[in-house]
């Protein structure tokens, strides 16, 4: 029985063969000028892809010739099995379209761009091969600082005329490319000798990395957290009361981190519908009957080598908890209608309330899940509880209203000053921002002596006072409780019970209403009766 060659491909075996048959073909074609290198790449390109398609097939038994569909899962696979992510796109008919976040060449490949040839000739090689005719186009390059590389391959030379790129034919059984001209000219930047160490590129002094005004001792220490997490590849966990600054802890560690110039994608998940939280976070694709192929990539591909913000992960549905785990656990994940397992290489930022041990408790969260995303936990305080960080956040707030609005630094009056120490701010930093930024526009002069602060039908300092029975925990909790039932009252009352009209209004799904619902022993159906017994009333008026 013949070696499984296919089995034995690696990364590593890959750059190991390319170099030592670089060094061979470069001495029979006696070295020459960059037209001369692209020649020999090509040429290695055509001859591994004979290799490649040879120990695929005898891999899995495939005899014939192939289709499109089979042949791109042939080159995606081969591709990801030299270190490749790569995946199938969206295409038209007699055309294939594939995409990849990580170059088998590593960062190395923008020290010599000329190697992507050796892509367009593999792919160009296997399509001639099965197909007589292949135009590849590289429409974008890791190798240029695209930060991801996307190739079309057409199979029709009538369909790909109108396109430039690399042409492959099949001449009495032997493949010949025909390389597309070079109209941009690729500038190389020099680099020290720090890339042989693999070293990553330094984080520039004016890189974005978010403000966080910390003088209390609990944002200090959240700080230093970061601080030390931030450069590993640890999962976080972020709990805290809604306003609080989740997700500006989020992007903090992103902006930390060794991924800094890679994507930070956020999502809430409570407002993702529930039918489409699946393909929300892992994508999907499916096949037309007009031999189209239709993808949408997720947003774990989205954050393909950087950061994944999932706040409110605890409304997420219990099906996509499991599929979430195994993400975690396996650094592997499938779109939904597609059977191609796909790399990860995703950090997850997770942010969440701070009753998550109650969902666990009911069965609505799991566990498993929790100890996988809880491997460092920050939690953030309400700003209630961290008054230190009140004057020096109004003064942060105030100075960036100025830029927006382009007017002069407004301070508040030593009256405002104490209503703004007094109240006890249930909706957090979020809702010091839109008071601020209300009484800002408002106030005429430089002093604003007016604080716009939202009316509740009760006196924020008084309910403090009844709150003094209270441990200063309960009594902080209770207020943001407080608050969080009021607004789900006067939404009930406004949409007669409707949870769908009710989740829409606030922007998270129907499933996290109910789970809300439930915390605060409320019953939907007794704001739907109301609308009935008025309707009875009118009716015995008649």
């Amino acid at each position: 029985m013949p070696d499984k060659l296919f089995s034995h491909l690696n990364p590593i075996l890959f750059l190991q063969t390319f170099v030592a048959q670089s060094v061979e073909v470069s001495a029979k074609m006696g070295g020459g000028n960059g037209n001369d290198r692209l020649n020999y790449i090509e040429q290695l390109g055509l001859t591994a892809s004979g290799c490649f398609e040879t120990a695929y097939r005898q891999e899995l038994a495939q005899d014939g010739p192939l289709d499109h569909d089979k042949y791109a899962d042939m080159i995606v696979e081969i591709k990801n099995k030299i270190g490749g992510n790569f995946s199938r796109a969206s295409s038209e008919p007699d055309m294939v379209r594939v995409v990849n976040t990580r170059c088998p060449f590593g960062d190395a490949v923008m020290q010599a761009p000329e190697l992507c040839k050796m892509t367009s000739s593999v792919f160009g090689g296997i399509a001639a091969r099965n197909f007589g005719y292949a135009k590849v186009i590289l429409d974008k390059r890791i190798a240029v600082g695209d930060g991801m590389c996307e190739a079309r391959i057409y199979t029709d030379p009538r369909i790909a005329a109108d396109f430039e790129g690399d042409e492959y034919h099949r001449e009495q059984g032997v493949i010949r490319g025909r390389g597309a001209t070079v109209k941009a000219q690729i500038i190389r930047e020099r680099r020290d000798g720090k890339v042989w160490c693999g070293a990553s590129p330094n984080q520039p002094e004016n890189a974005d990395k978010p403000f966080i005004v910390a003088k209390s001792p609990a944002m200090l220490n959240a700080l230093e957290t970061i601080k030390v997490v931030a450069p590993t590849t640890a999962t976080v966990l972020i709990t805290g009361e809604t306003g609080v600054g989740k997700e500006v802890i989020a992007r903090r560690i992103h902006a930390l981190s060794e991924r800094w110039n890679r994507n930070f994608v956020a999502v809430n998940c409570g407002a993702i519908p529930e039918n489409l939280v699946e393909t929300t976070l892992f994508g999907h694709e499916r096949g037309a009957f007009t031999g189209a192929y239709e993808v949408h990539h997720g947003l774990f591909e989205q954050a393909e080598g950087g950061s994944l913000f999932l706040d409110e992960i605890d409304s997420l549905p219990l099906a996509a908890q499991a599929r979430l785990l195994r993400v975690l656990q396996g650094g592997e994940f499938e779109r939904v209608g597609g059977k191609q397992r796909l790399s990860a290489n995703v950090r997850v930022i997770a942010a969440a309330g701070t009753r998550l041990d109650k969902f666990i408790a009911e069965g609505t969260f799991r566990m498993d899940l929790y100890y996988r995303i809880n491997v460092v936990p920050i939690l953030l305080p309400p700003l209630r509880e961290r008054c230190e960080d009140i004057l020096p956040l109004v003064n942060h707030i105030l100075a960036q209203l100025s830029t927006k609005y382009n007017k002069v630094i407004k301070a508040l009056s030593a009256a405002a000053i104490a209503r703004v120490m007094q109240y006890d701010w249930p909706g957090n930093v979020r809702e010091l921002e839109n008071v601020l930024e209300r009484s800002f526009l408002f106030s005429p002069g430089p002093i604003m002596t007016e604080l716009l602060l939202p009316k509740t039908g009760s006196d924020a300092p008084a309910s403090a006072m009844q709150a003094a029975d209270l441990s200063l925990k309960e009594a902080k909790q209770r207020a943001g409780e407080q608050v969080e039932a009021l607004i789900l009252r006067q939404a009930l009352s406004r949409f007669h019970g409707n949870v769908s009209e009710v989740a829409k209004s606030l922007g998270v799904t129907p499933r996290a209403i109910h789970q809300k619902l439930n915390l605060h022993s409320m019953d939907p159906n007794s704001y739907r009766s109301q609308v009935r017994l008025k309707v009875v009333h009118m009716d015995k008026g008649k």
